[in-house]
C-alpha cells in the first residue's frame, strides 16, 4: 500500500517542475501555465466526492484497480495535449481519477489494530507524500532529458503496470451491507452537519496542504530568478529535500497515538508557519531555503497524520465517507491555495507568495486555537465516536 501510494499519487505532482517548459513548448507566459495546478487539484477534489465514497459500497481492490486504469489514460491524455486549454482539461481530468491513495488509505486503516492505527496510516500516509515530493524530481529530470510529454508517457506505463499488481496483491475485502450511493451522498451531508472535529480537521487541513502548494507551485518560477538561475532539475531535486519530512510520518503517528491528534495538529501548524518565516527572511540563499522546505514539509505531514487519526477514530464503519469529506476539503485548499500562490507570484514574486502561505497558516492556527477554546482542551476525537 505504501508503494501504491508513491506511485499514483505522482501523476497529480509531475506538471510543478515542468510549468516553465510547458508554458515555452505551448506558447503561454507563466502566469497563464501558474494555474495549472489549481486545476489537477480541484480535479481531485471534485473525484474525491464522487469516487471515494464508492469504497463504502464496493470491494476496495476491485475499485482500486478500475480507477488505476483510468488515471493511466488521464495521464496518456495529457501527454498527448496541444495546447493549453486541452493542458488544463487533461490536468484536471488526472486529478479526477488520481484519488487512489485515498482509496488505499481507509482501506489501511479498516485493517490495522486499534492501538497501531496511527503508526500505520502515517506509513501509508509517507508513501503518499514521498510520492508527491518524488514526482518533483523524477519529472525534473526527465523533462530536462527528454521532455515534459515523456514524464506523461511515462507515467501512464506505471499506472498500467500497478493496476496489474494491485488486482493481485491486494486482499479483498467486503463492502458495507445495504449502501446505495444517494444514501452515501446523503449521509456525507449528514458528517458535515454532526462531526465538529470532521469540519475542524477538513479545514485545518485544507490550509495546510494550501500553504504547502503555494510554495510548490510557484518554486520553479523563484528559482528561475537571481540569484539563483535554475532549471526543472534542480527544482525537482528540491523533492529530495522536502522528502526527509516524509521519514517524520511513522513518528507523527506515534506522537498523535501518545500525545493526542489535536496536540500534533497545533504543533504541524506552528512549524509551517516557522516555515515560512525561513522562507520570507532567508529564502533568497540556499541556507534559508533548504531549512524552510524541511519545516514545511515536516509540518504538512504531521499535520495530516493527525487529522486522519482524529477522523478515523470518529465512525468505524463510516471511514471512507470521513475520509471523502476530510480529503476534499483538503485539495480544496490546495487548489485554492496553488492559485494564491499564482496569483502572489505575478503580482509581488516571493514576497507575495510568503504572504499568501503565511496568511492561510495563520487563518489555521486561529481555527485550532478557537476549537481548544470551545472544547476546553478536551480533543473530542479520542473521547467521542460520533
Amino acid at each position: 500500500m505504501f508503494t501504491a501510494s508513491l506511485v499514483c499519487i505522482g501523476n497529480i505532482y509531475y506538471c510543478q517542475p515542468l510549468l516553465s517548459e510547458m508554458g515555452q513548448s505551448l506558447g503561454v507566459s507563466d502566469r497563464a501555465i501558474g494555474y495549472l495546478p489549481m486545476w489537477t487539484q480541484a480535479g481531485t477534489a471534485l473525484g474525491m466526492f464522487t469516487f471515494v465514497p464508492l469504497g463504502d459500497m464496493f470491494p476496495r481492490r476491485r475499485l482500486i484497480v478500475v480507477m488505476s486504469l483510468v488515471s493511466a489514460l488521464t495521464v496518456a491524455m495529457m501527454a498527448m495535449a496541444p495546447n493549453l486549454a486541452m493542458v488544463n482539461a487533461a490536468g484536471f481530468v488526472t486529478g479526477l481519477a488520481g484519488i487512489v491513495p485515498h482509496l488505499i488509505l481507509p482501506f489501511a486503516a479498516k485493517l490495522a489494530p486499534v492501538e497501531r492505527r496511527g503508526q500505520v496510516v502515517g506509513t501509508v500516509l509517507s508513501g503518499l507524500l514521498l510520492g508527491i515530493l518524488l514526482a518533483r524530481v523524477v519529472s525534473g529530470f526527465v523533462g530536462d532529458m527528454l521532455g515534459w510529454r515523456a514524464m506523461y508517457w511515462i507515467a501512464t506505463a506505471a499506472m498500467i503496470g500497478l493496476a496489474l499488481a494491485l488486482r493481485y496483491m491486494l486482499p479483498y475485502d467486503h463492502p458495507e451491507p445495504g449502501l446505495s450511493y444517494a444514501g452515501l451522498t446523503r449521509s456525507i451531508v449528514h458528517l458535515v452537519r454532526t462531526q465538529t472535529v470532521l469540519r475542524e480537521a477538513g479545514i485545518i487541513g485544507g490550509l495546510l496542504f494550501g500553504a504547502f502548494s503555494a510554495f510548490w507551485a510557484t518554486l520553479v518560477f523563484f528559482l528561475a530568478t537571481p540569484p539563483y538561475h535554475y532549471g526543472a532539475r534542480v527544482a525537482g531535486l528540491f523533492g529530495l529535500i522536502g522528502a526527509t519530512g516524509v521519514l517524520f510520518a511513522p513518528w507523527a503517528g506515534r506522537l498523535a497515538d501518545r500525545k493526542g491528534p489535536a496536540f500534533t495538529v497545533t504543533f504541524a501548524i506552528l512549524t509551517a508557519i516557522a516555515a515560512y518565516a525561513v522562507f520570507n527572511f532567508g529564502g533568497r540563499y540556499l541556507a534559508g531555503l533548504v531549512p524552510g522546505v524541511i519545516l514545511l514539509d515536516l509540518g504538512v505531514q504531521t499535520g495530516h497524520v493527525a487529522n486522519q487519526t482524529r477522523i478515523y477514530a470518529l465512525i468505524p464503519e463510516a471511514r471512507s465517507r470521513l475520509n471523502t469529506v476530510y480529503m476534499v476539503t483538503y485539495f480544496l485548499g490546495g487548489s485554492l491555495g496553488s492559485a494564491l500562490g499564482a496569483w502572489g507570484w505575478s503580482h509581488w514574486q516571493w514576497s507575495g507568495v510568503c504572504v499568501a502561505g503565511a496568511l492561510q497558516l495563520m487563518i489555521a492556527l486561529f481555527v485550532r486555537a478557537w476549537a481548544h477554546t470551545r472544547t476546553g482542551g478536551v480533543d473530542n476525537s479520542l473521547v467521542s465516536p460520533g
